[in-house]
């Protein structure tokens, strides 16, 4: 009896022991987003001028990728990658998403982690009178245990004397206390709390969007009166060192705790500011935040993970935003599939990846002049060209601003069979609803009002 009972002792210990190793094994997950900050203007990828040490390291240690498109815009692109569903499905209007949707914050939630976000919300409709947008608990209805948010509600300074709500109250903070050193060390703070749980976090950060001022690093910094003056983009250097330093802050709270088995994914979420002019391998880049050309959309994109990745290197793979939702799905090993991206876990993992060959991007951006007829869009692309559903073609690879269409009646072969690809998958996407620079914003708080809310609404096609 006393043989039989150890036996089944030693069984149960076994199994809960693996039982317990694997959830060990699992990934912690930060991702990074830089707000307003486009591929060109890092260090490793060809900004000599600006100073980016620490992610330049993160590059060259992980996977530097060239490819990767977000929205040209900063909420078509924060609904799409939480969400992992392109904007003709869920992007109803600026500042807004829906509290009915799931997020990655539910995901990793749901599969047992610790999740908080920090940095930038914009995403409760505040800038409009509409119903629930001062709701301080949203971001727990999105899947986050905790917070520390600045533009939760009323919007105030997100730099010096920043407005930041931390878990449904709002802190105490003066001229002297710089938002992105709060963000940074709450996340420091949340990594030594749960560094023996599986956790994830997301940092949508405040820099480096304007208004461009002096941060601790600057030598203006000293003059506290004009700390909350002006918009110079002569500080947007500034910005870039401190967005460095921050990501630096964060790799050795990993280190300092050995959290090796942590995928550490730091993005921006469109291109920079057009107030920005960046030199890039010699060449002066003017930032492009809104519009569809490449560098409205092309963001920097590392992913580094120590455990797992040991020999760092280039991908050209195209990367949507809706991939990162499905990576985490690929990650957690989820049932069933919600999102509908590509996940890239298998190109992290060294093994056969089959990349995609056709992005698609759904662009309508619904805020202030970007919402202009000419500065929406829906196209498709691959490495080279381009496509819009309205027929112009583009070889954008060569062609960075469009100025010269490809004439469709006078394609070559090799143009004409890349035209068919990208035409077919245009599609089978719905077209952009009829222009009206205000009716969207009456539409949608007529809707939120009503809490009625149409198929044909959500999918943009009515």
């Amino acid at each position: 009896m006393n043989i039989k009972f150890l036996f089944l002792f030693t069984l149960c210990f076994s199994f809960f022991s693996c039982d317990k190793s694997n959830e060990i094994e699992r990934p912690n997950v930060i991702l990074i987003m830089s707000d307003d900050l486009g591929y060109e203007a890092i260090g490793i990828n060809g900004a000599k001028e600006y100073s980016t040490p620490v992610l330049d390291s993160l590059a060259i240690n992980g996977i530097n990728f060239n490819n990767a498109y977000s929205q040209p815009l900063c909420t078509p692109s924060r609904v799409k990658i939480m969400t992992g569903k392109p904007n003709y499905i869920n992007y109803e209007y600026f500042t807004y998403l829906n509290p009915n949707e799931k997020t990655f914050g539910n995901l990793f939630q749901d599969n047992g982690y610790k999740t908080t976000v920090v940095g930038k919300w914009q995403l409760n409709g505040v800038q409009y009178d509409l119903e629930n947008n001062q709701d301080l608990n949203r971001p727990h209805k999105n899947g986050f245990d905790e917070y520390c948010l600045w533009w939760l509600r009323e919007r105030g300074e997100r730099f010096a004397n920043p407005s930041i709500v931390q878990n449904g109250k709002e802190l105490d903070k003066d001229i002297d206390d710089y938002g992105p050193d709060i963000f940074s060390d709450y996340i420091v703070d949340f990594i030594e709390e749960n560094k023996d749980d599986p956790f994830f976090i997301y940092y949508p950060m405040a820099l480096v969007h304007d208004p461009f001022r002096p941060t601790p690093y600057s030598d203006d910094w000293k003059n506290r009166n004009d700390r909350n003056k002006g918009n110079n983009e002569v500080y947007f250097p500034d910005y870039i060192s401190y967005t460095d330093k921050i990501i630096g802050k964060i790799s050795d709270a990993l280190n300092k705790n050995n959290l090796d088995n942590t995928i550490l994914i730091f993005i921006g979420d469109n291109g920079t500011d057009t107030q920005v002019v960046t030199l890039n391998n010699g060449k002066e880049i003017r930032g492009a935040k809104g519009s569809t050309i490449k560098h409205g959309s092309n963001v920097p994109m590392i992913v580094n993970w120590k455990k797992n990745i040991k020999n760092g290197f280039k991908s050209d793979a195209l990367i949507d935003f809706t991939d990162f939702y499905a990576t985490f799905e690929d990650i957690l090993n989820v049932e069933k599939r919600e999102s509908y991206g590509k996940s890239i876990l298998p190109l992290l993992n060294n093994k056969d990846y089959d990349e995609r060959e056709v992005l698609i991007t759904y662009y309508n951006p619904m805020w202030g002049p970007n919402s202009a007829e000419t500065k929406r869009g829906i196209y498709a692309q691959n490495k080279e060209y381009k496509l819009y559903k309205r027929g112009d073609f583009f070889k954008y690879s060569e062609d960075l601003y469009e100025e010269s269409k490809i004439l469709i009646s006078n394609l070559t072969e090799k143009e004409n069979e890349i035209y068919m690809i990208l035409k077919k998958s245009l599609d089978t996407i719905p077209d952009l609803p009829k222009f009206n620079n205000n009716n969207w914003i009456e539409k949608g708080i007529e809707v939120r009002q009503s809490g009625k809310f149409s198929e044909n609404w959500r999918l943009n096609t009515n």
